[in-house]
Formats: structure tokens, C-alpha cells, sequence
């Protein structure tokens, strides 16, 4: 049996009141990877050109502010 597999039994046999903690735990444990990938992106330059693309359609007036 897989890891992954392992982990669907046991979050399927959880509580209602412990899925909801393991689903809130869950979503900020995703939320911090991302937040962690976005950041070695942004560290590597890897979003330079994006920026810069964004930067020119908005002084073109093509596009708006957030």
C-alpha cells in the first residue's frame, strides 16, 4: 500500500471535528508551499519578465490597476 493510499484511510476514518482540523491544517500547509514556491521564483527571477510585461501594458494603458 502507498503512502498516498495510507493517508486516504486514514483521513476517510476520520471524525467529522478532525477532518475539519486536518482540513484547515491542510489548507494552510498548501497555502505555505506556495507561498514558499512563489518566493524561490521570484529570489531566481523566474517572474522578471512577467513583471516587466505587466509593468509596460499598464503604462501603454492597456491595463488597470489592481
Amino acid at each position: 500500500m502507498s503512502n498516498v493510499q495510507e493517508l486516504e484511510m486514514a483521513v476517510s476514518q476520520l471524525s467529522a471535528n478532525e477532518l475539519l482540523q486536518f482540513s484547515e491544517w491542510f489548507e494552510e500547509f498548501v497555502a505555505d508551499q506556495w507561498d514558499k514556491k512563489i518566493e524561490a521564483d521570484i529570489l531566481a527571477g523566474r517572474l522578471d519578465a512577467a513583471g516587466m510585461q505587466a509593468d509596460d501594458e499598464f503604462l501603454a494603458g492597456r491595463a488597470s490597476p489592481l
